[in-house]
């Protein structure tokens, strides 16, 4: 018997739904008690991912001093159709009100981030806080003079063409990158994770309409990210760890702006695929196919 799992004997059915739902397959039951024990080696396959856990109908099992006591109940009524409203709702705000968020509301959101999934349960995904906007304005001209320094001596006309609008906005005082939000978070992940480049925006999608169900305003921040990208010391600057990736901004912050209407946006095509024999690709076809997809 491992110290990491332990059962609840008066409390196990000895139902197997921990076994059959585990994913590394590494738990199996036990032939004389008929509760369930690590397989040989299937402690070290273990991903902690806890379905053996969570699936438990009594509550009998700990896993790595995780108690069943101390989870809530998964037994609520969600109404898909509010649910659905909340994502038709859902904009991206350019206009913020320069204050901080209330606490209360900081904290959920901090805290929600613990349950977003990630591939093959890789938990070591980091997320980089402002949220304070004193840190932000001075995080908000460190890169915006860093910036227009960068485009201005660049030797490159085009580039110089392509930006010159950046430039001018910056210096006529308009925060063209960061909207004058008041708050960011920024999602790194390690280098050799299985999924690194998936699972922060995945972790923001689920904070993203968390904020606006809670009235908090939010945007994606491509470029953002692109000057993070350019300069690395400002990665340095939002304490993200070495060997990791600084994969995508999120702003946030409270709004005056209110959407009172959902809106109607163009239909994406939608395929049903019915069975079908596999088609015979040509050479060319296969390495384009194979260019696309990568």
């Amino acid at each position: 018997m491992s110290e990491n799992l332990i059962i609840d004997k008066e409390k196990c059915i000895h139902c197997g739904q921990c076994v059959n739902d585990c994913i590394t397959h590494c738990l199996k039951m036990n032939k004389e008690e008929n509760i369930p024990i690590f397989r040989k080696g299937g402690e070290e396959r273990c991903i902690k991912c806890q379905h053996c856990f969570a699936i438990c109908p009594t509550g009998a099992l700990t896993l790595y001093g995780k108690n069943p006591e101390n989870s809530e109940n998964t037994d609520f009524n969600l109404n898909s159709d509010e649910l659905l409203k909340l994502i038709k709702s859902r904009r991206s705000y350019r206009k913020y009100r320069q204050e901080n968020l209330d606490e209360e509301r900081m904290n959920k959101l901090k805290d929600m981030l613990n349950w977003v999934p990630t591939g093959v349960n890789n938990h070591r995904l980091h997320f980089s806080f402002i949220d304070d906007i004193d840190v932000m304005n001075d995080f908000r001209d460190k890169v915006n003079t860093k910036l227009v320094n960068l485009l201005s001596k660049t030797p490159f006309k085009g580039i110089k063409k392509k930006f010159s609008r950046y430039i001018r906005a910056i210096l006529a005082g308009e925060d063209v990158i960061f909207r004058n939000a008041p708050h960011l978070v920024v999602v790194a992940s390690p280098l050799d994770a299985p999924c690194k480049d998936i699972d922060p925006v995945i972790a923001l999608s689920y904070f993203e309409l968390y904020a606006q169900s809670m009235g908090v305003a939010t945007l994606w921040c491509g470029l953002a990210e692109a000057c993070l990208k350019l300069f690395p010391e400002m990665s340095d600057y939002l304490e993200i760890p070495e060997n990791y990736k600084a994969s995508y901004v999120m702003l946030f912050g409270l709004s005056d702006k209110k959407y009172h209407r959902t809106t109607q946006p163009e239909k994406y095509n939608l395929v049903s695929v019915k069975k079908q024999e596999v088609k015979k690709l040509s050479l060319f076809k296969k390495i384009q196919r194979f260019i696309w997809n990568f």
